[in-house]
């Protein structure tokens, strides 16, 4: 794996609304060290964006795949970029 600093933009479906995704991801990332954001969609996906070290990017989107223990994720559509420099923390925004 790779030091880089790269972006990972990630949406997750399945039954992965009210059942505290937002929260695991937004813990999983911290713990990672890792900036961006998390939000519900309003046709019920969840979405991810964050940036860093390629291979912690690698480790988050393990955690995606399996999300918290009452989820149930069906797939995950993965989009690789470098990374822009905007974010300063990982927090969860509002639904879109």
């Amino acid at each position: 794996m790779t030091m880089e600093t790269m972006r990972l933009h990630a949406r997750i479906q399945g039954h992965v609304q009210g059942v505290g995704f937002r929260y695991f991801v937004q813990d999983r990332a911290l713990a990672l060290g890792l900036v961006g954001w998390v939000r519900n969609t309003f046709d019920g996906d969840v979405e991810v964006v964050a940036e860093g070290p390629r291979d912690k990017l690698e480790t988050l989107l393990d955690y995606l795949r399996r999300g918290p223990r009452s989820a149930v994720v069906t797939q995950v559509d993965v989009e690789w970029s470098s990374a822009s420099g905007e974010f300063r923390r990982f927090e969860i925004r509002p639904t879109v």
